[in-house]
This record gives C-alpha cells, sequence and structure tokens, in this order.
C-alpha cells in the first residue's frame, strides 16, 4: 500500500512545481518587466522628479541668479498674495484661456466630422489642417509678427481689401487687439491636433451603431448628438484637458507677439514667471510661483477628469 502511495505522489510532484511557478509568476512581477521600465523610470527620476524637488528647494530661498542664495523661509510664497502683477496675470491667462477653448473644441470637431470619412481627398485635407500644428506655434507667431506690420502685412492688406479695415491697423501695440489676433492664431494653430483625437475616436465607432440608427429613422444631427458626442466623452475630455492646460502655460506666442506689452495688459502667468526670474533677477520668487502654478494646473486637470469622465 506504502509503494502505491508513493508512486502516486511521485505522479503529482512534476505537475506541482509548474502550477506554483505559473502561481509565482502572476504574484510576483517579471524581472523581464521591471528591466524594461526602467530606462523609462530613470528619464522621470532625472529630468522631472530630481528638476522639481530642486526647484521646491530654490522657492525656499532668496536667490538672486546673481550673487549670494539666502534662505527665505515661507516669504516667498507669503508674498504671492502682494504680487499685484502676477493676480492681474492670472486674471488675464484666466480671459485667455475661456476665448480660446470652447472654439478650439468646436473647429476641431467640425473639421473631424469634414475627415472622417474615407472617401477621396479626406487625407489630404487632413494632412492641411493638421499642418499648422506639426509647424509650431513659434513659427506660426514669427510669421504673425510679419504679417500683422501695419500698412506692409498680409493681415492689413487683405482687410483692407475686402473693406473691413483702412489697412493701417496696428494689432500688437493694442491689448485687445493683441488677444484677438493671439487667439485666432492659437485656434488656428491648435485646431488641428484637436481634430486628430476626435477623428480617430470617432473612426473607433462601430458602423453597425449608425446603421441602426439609419433604421430608426434618426436623422445626422441627431446621430451626432445621442451617439457621437456620447461615445467620444472620454476624448472630449482629453481634448479639454489638453486645451486648458496649454492655455494656462500660454508664453511662445505673448513672447514672441507682444512681450506682454503693451505695458502688462497681454502678460500671462508664465510670461510673468519668466520677467520675475530673468528680469528683476528674483529666482526663488519666481520658483515659488511656478510652484503654485504646478499645483493649480493638476488640480484644474483632476477637476477636469472628474467632471468628464464617462461612466460604465
Amino acid at each position: 500500500m506504502s509503494a502505491v502511495l508513493s508512486a502516486s505522489a511521485a505522479r503529482r510532484a512534476p505537475d506541482a512545481a509548474p502550477a506554483r511557478k505559473r502561481q509565482h509568476s502572476l504574484t510576483h512581477p517579471p524581472r523581464t518587466g521591471l528591466l524594461l521600465v526602467a530606462p523609462a523610470l530613470a528619464m522621470i527620476a532625472v529630468f522631472v522628479l530630481v528638476p522639481l524637488l530642486f526647484a521646491l528647494g530654490i522657492s525656499f530661498t532668496n536667490w538672486p541668479l546673481i550673487g549670494q542664495v539666502e534662505p527665505s523661509g515661507l516669504t516667498n510664497y507669503v508674498s504671492i498674495g502682494s504680487d499685484i502683477g502676477f493676480a492681474a496675470a492670472v486674471g488675464y491667462t484666466l480671459l485667455y484661456t475661456a476665448i480660446v477653448t470652447l472654439p478650439i473644441l468646436v473647429l476641431g470637431y467640425a473639421l473631424a466630422v469634414l475627415v472622417r470619412s474615407r472617401r477621396r481627398g479626406a487625407t489630404l485635407l487632413r494632412t492641411v489642417f493638421f499642418l499648422p500644428f506639426v509647424v509650431g506655434l513659434t513659427t506660426l507667431s514669427f510669421i504673425t509678427l510679419l504679417e500683422a506690420q501695419p500698412n506692409s502685412g498680409a493681415i492689413n492688406l487683405v482687410l483692407a481689401a475686402l473693406g473691413i479695415t483702412d489697412g493701417s491697423t496696428a494689432w500688437l501695440v493694442d491689448g485687445a487687439l493683441a488677444t484677438v489676433l493671439i487667439s485666432v492664431l492659437v485656434i488656428w494653430g491648435v485646431a488641428g491636433l484637436t481634430m486628430l483625437l476626435l477623428m480617430a475616436g470617432m473612426q473607433a465607432i462601430p458602423r453597425e451603431v449608425y446603421e441602426s440608427a439609419d433604421l430608426d429613422g434618426a436623422s445626422w444631427w441627431q446621430q451626432e448628438w445621442r451617439i457621437t458626442i456620447p461615445m467620444l466623452r472620454r476624448t472630449i475630455a482629453m481634448s479639454l484637458v489638453i486645451s486648458v492646460i496649454g492655455s494656462l502655460l500660454a508664453f511662445t506666442q505673448f513672447y514672441i507677439l507682444t512681450g506682454g506689452g503693451p505695458g502688462s495688459a497681454t502678460t500671462t502667468v508664465v510670461l510673468h514667471i519668466y520677467k520675475r526670474a530673468f528680469v528683476q533677477l528674483q529666482l526663488g520668487a519666481a520658483t515659488a510661483l511656478s510652484i503654485v502654478l504646478v499645483v493649480v494646473v493638476a488640480l484644474v486637470t483632476a477637476l477636469q477628469l472628474r467632471l468628464l469622465r464617462s461612466e460604465e
């Protein structure tokens, strides 16, 4: 009897070892996976976490960029409340964000509807609409700087030919006109990215859903409102998050076109921080403002995702 039990145990032993091995591989991450993600983690640590911690340390000092560094405690953070220029920059940045966010989404959605089909010419249109984003805001801003000059820029020449202006409008020396010009530039330059994101989401919606809606007699608008938009909720949320973050961190177009002027009429938060650091040479105070901005952007992003998340 004991010989039979020993033989049975011997037959079960080889099966138990693979089972334990499979269970171990499911409960413990393989070393291969850790090795694969190690370079990415190292990059994040070196280029994100370490600079962020270094910046946090600078924010608690009186770092003059040129001169001796002295600890300042919470002085830089406490003085933010009395920084009138920063408050004005926050207000203007919020206004600019409110101006451009919805038009970028609406224009991007309209372009996505136009090019989502596979009909002839759709690929060319996608390329044309996405090209401004590929060119980049820096290049577009320098081109706009040339074309917005009074009496010689193409913008004034076209508007004068249409009878809208007299052709001598100084777009960049008036705060309201500069804001309008920059907003149009950004909407045109960024809508292509929103178009691409929404188009990818639209093409992922099964055709059977639209075919069923056609059989039920749903119009095109009803299909868009009751099928496309609800099923694109996550993509729309991501597009809005990208747009709002980009607006809150706007710098390049304002630095190139107006420099924050006239006066401080078009000074954004990031441009104010730049001036505080590299014009007034107050690196510690500017870093404290940057830390506050990072926290605010993170909170706004989390709030957007919470409000726009889709329910399963």
